[in-house]
């Protein structure tokens, strides 16, 4: 198989995303960014998270079941860390700082105590679409595959979000998230913006934002259910992921 298709077979058919994104493997841009990666694997670069996990967003959260959208900027780039949801990390890896803030938030916007750990597992199975802007990273790399081509996949992604579900809430955090506003309709979506909640700028407006709650009234409004923000232990979790 040619890097593109090998790259397209991470996306599971049954998740209602190949039938609007399928085309995309097939323009030029997609072709380049799959000869890319499979440049940098042979240079014997390390890169995150690991292939199986790349689209692990799409596949996790179907279409028909996405009802908030959070969007990151790309992976961790710590051995162990990334796993394809953004702002999560496995269960047994220490919780980032921004992951950190975002539980804090939580806490003092739902009365919801922070988990033992930093895996959003869970969120993505209840409908919140947890998507970077760029999937891929090298390892101990910030930002090494930006503009590669991922930024123009995950506008597609957006504008497939816009199009085909309604009443869809968008959580812009942080400039680089901000940028995807302009693929939303926000005569039909809710879109709430504010600072990253990095520990550089959570303290310039994240803290006390209180988008859980306006998210969850949101859905409610509109006739959906609203999401659980409460994680399962890490003992809990574990067990049912190995189960």
């Amino acid at each position: 198989m040619s890097p593109v298709e090998v790259l397209a077979n991470q996306l599971r058919p049954d998740r209602g995303w190949s039938e609007h994104l399928g085309p995309e493997f097939r323009q030029p841009y997609m072709q380049q960014l799959a000869d890319f990666l499979a440049r940098e694997e042979r240079a014997g670069k390390v890169l995150f998270p690991a292939s199986q996990h790349c689209f692990n967003a799409l596949n996790t959260t179907a279409l028909s079941d996405v009802s908030v959208v959070i969007l990151g900027q790309d992976p961790y780039h710590g051995p162990g860390q990334a796993h394809g949801l953004c702002f999560s990390v496995r269960p047994d890896v220490a919780t980032p700082p921004s992951l950190v803030n975002i539980f804090k938030e939580i806490q003092s916007d739902l009365g919801i105590e922070p988990p033992d750990h930093g895996c959003l597992q869970p969120w993505a199975e209840e409908g919140v679409l947890l998507l970077n802007s760029v999937l891929t990273v090298v390892q101990g790399q910030a930002g090494a595959h930006q503009r590669q081509g991922w930024e123009r996949f995950t506008d597609k992604v957006v504008e497939t979000i816009n199009r085909e579900r309604d009443g869809v809430v968008f959580l812009l955090w942080g400039s680089y998230a901000r940028k995807k506003g302009q693929h939303i309709d926000r005569n039909r979506h809710l879109v709430l913006e504010g600072p990253h909640p990095s520990p550089l700028s959570a303290y310039r407006g994240f803290f006390g934002c209180r988008h859980f709650s306006r998210a969850n009234d949101w859905l409610q409004q509109n006739g959906q259910q609203p999401i659980n923000w409460a994680l399962p232990s890490r003992a809990e979790l574990m067990a049912r992921y190995r189960g």
